[in-house]
């Protein structure tokens, strides 16, 4: 049984299909049903539990051979935090694995991981990191750069829907997206090749790219046009102390933004391309004319 934390998103939806092809059993673990995706397939068990919950964890992982972790607590409407949620309730999550007897565990980190990175889920992300190699589990650990499907509908999305967006900070800062449905491959192979047990593995996309090109490119891809306006950096310092004491959570996510558009977020994909050569690399374009051109 391959377990999946959360396996709602882009990368569960890319993964699902693949680890079930390969002939295995899949189960989700997802805190809120509402989240299950109708088009989830069927034969996959979806168990609701909360990874702040380390008994109802050991329940839901009961059976597990392999333990895929997807949860971040950064994003999304509803978050919990990077320390309550990447970190924390990956450790709950390495307990209940070690509870279980799990046979492998595969983390999904971030690139750039570092327990001095100026953006708390980095910070955090690789304090889960430190937990699992010293969990005595066996282990693999996957650090993507930031996800294309994530960026694309943060930029793009508004775009379709009120014909406006806005792009935090100058937008002139490159940065690398990777697709989630390649990160879903790498995390297949990891899942299914126990030679890459034991290893960290940075993954990424083509090409480093602004979110000022980003917006570019979708509106040249998807035909969409419209009015792109931006947040003011020193707007975006002053908010995210202003919100501190009573919306952590937006705040860190207003930090990370002021860092994503000043600090090196470029990866060079070659190395992993050469050691990996059946994993995709998906293009910005070929990801929203997969995503958002319907012929």
């Amino acid at each position: 049984m391959i377990t999946i934390a959360g396996g709602t998103g882009n990368l569960g939806s890319a993964l699902i299909p693949r680890l079930l092809a390969h002939g295995l059993k899949v189960r989700v673990i997802t805190r809120d049903p509402s989240h299950v995706s109708s088009r989830m397939p069927s034969g996959v068990e979806v168990v609701v539990a909360d990874v702040r919950e380390p008994e109802a964890l050991r329940v839901a992982i009961a059976g597990t051979s392999t333990l895929i972790s997807a949860i971040t607590g950064f994003g999304g409407p509803d978050a919990a935090g990077a320390a309550t949620i990447d970190r924390d309730g990956n450790y709950n999550l390495f307990e209940a694995a070690k509870a279980n007897g799990v046979g492998h565990v595969i983390l999904l980190s971030v690139a750039q991981a570092a327990a001095d990175h100026p953006i708390q889920l980095f910070r955090m992300k690789f304090a889960a990191e430190q937990e699992l190699r010293a969990s005595g589990l066996a282990w693999t650990i996957i650090r993507p750069t930031a996800y294309m499907e994530t960026w694309v509908g943060i930029v793009g999305g508004p775009l379709v829907e009120t014909g406006k967006t806005r792009i935090f900070g100058a937008g002139n800062n490159p940065i690398n997206f990777v697709s989630a449905t390649d990160v879903a491959e790498l995390v297949q192979l990891a899942a299914t090749e126990p030679d890459l047990r034991g290893q960290i593995i940075a993954v990424g996309g083509p090409a480093n790219l602004t979110l000022n090109e980003l917006a570019a490119c979708f509106q040249a891809t998807t035909g969409w046009s419209g009015e792109t306006s931006h947040a003011p950096r020193p707007m975006m310092r002053v908010m995210s102390v202003l919100l501190r004491p009573v919306k952590p959570v937006l705040a860190a996510q207003m930090q990370a933004s002021v860092i994503m558009d000043t600090r090196d977020m470029s990866f060079d994909g070659l190395a992993a391309r050469r050691q990996f050569p059946s994993v995709a690399s998906t293009s910005l374009q070929a990801m929203i004319a997969r995503d958002y051109v319907r012929s």
